[in-house]
C-alpha cells in the first residue's frame, strides 16, 4: 500500500514572485492558475496619473485591496455611462467615486462597472484578485507582448486582447500626470451599507 502525500500550501514571500513591467503598471503574480482553481492573485503598483478607464466583465468576479496610497475606485453602474471622466459617475441610489486609502476593499461581481486611478503624486499599491484563473494572467502576459514591440501602443491589438478576456472598456484608459479637477466626495465609510438594524 503507497502512504499518500498530504497536500501543501502555497507560501510566497515578500519580493517575489513573477513581475510584468509595462509603462503603465508593474504587476507581480501571487497566486497563479495551477495553485488555485479560484483565483489568480496579484500585486498591482499604479504609479500616478495611471487611470486604468472604467470597464465591465461579464464572467470574472474581482478583489482589490489597498496596500499603500490612495486611488479613486468605483464599482457601480452610474445612471448614465458617459464616455469619458468616470470621475463624476453616481448610481441611482446616490454612490460616487471613493478616494481609497489603505485597507479599503473593493468587491467587483461580474456584470458591475469598475475602475481605479491614482489622481495623486505618489505611487501606489494593492492586491488584486480575479476568479476565475488564469484569463487576467494570460491579458497581463499577452499585453506585455504587444507594448514590448517598441513604438506607440497598438491600439487596435489591445482593444481585441480586451474582447478576448471579456473586457468591455466603458473609459479610455490613460497614463500620464494626474488629471486636474479629480475630486472623491464620498469617503469609504459614508459609502458603507448601512448598519444592521
Amino acid at each position: 500500500m503507497t502512504a499518500l502525500t498530504p497536500p501543501e500550501g502555497l507560501l510566497v514571500p515578500p519580493g517575489h514572485g513573477r513581475t510584468v513591467r509595462t509603462p503603465a503598471q508593474q504587476v507581480t503574480f501571487k497566486v497563479t492558475g495551477s495553485h488555485s482553481r479560484s483565483a489568480s492573485s496579484f500585486e498591482v503598483m499604479v504609479p500616478p496619473g495611471f487611470d486604468v478607464g472604467a470597464h465591465v466583465h461579464t464572467k470574472s468576479e474581482e478583489l482589490f485591496y489597498v496596500l499603500e496610497g490612495e486611488l479613486d475606485v468605483l464599482a457601480f453602474e452610474p445612471r448614465v455611462r458617459t464616455p469619458d471622466r468616470w470621475q463624476r459617475w453616481e448610481s441611482t441610489s446616490g454612490n460616487r467615486v471613493v478616494r481609497a486609502a489603505p485597507g479599503t476593499v473593493i468587491l467587483v461581481p461580474p456584470g458591475c462597472p469598475h475602475a481605479f486611478a491614482n489622481p495623486t503624486g505618489s505611487p501606489a499599491k494593492m492586491f488584486f484578485q480575479a476568479s476565475p484563473p488564469p484569463d487576467h494572467e494570460r491579458y497581463f502576459d499577452e499585453l506585455l507582448e504587444i507594448l514590448s514591440g517598441g513604438g506607440p501602443p497598438d491600439h487596435a491589438a489591445i482593444e481585441e486582447l480586451r474582447r478576448r478576456y471579456d473586457i468591455e472598456q466603458l473609459t479610455p484608459l490613460r497614463h500620464g500626470p494626474p488629471l486636474e479637477g479629480w475630486q472623491s466626495r464620498r469617503t469609504p465609510k459614508e459609502n458603507s451599507p448601512p448598519a444592521p438594524a
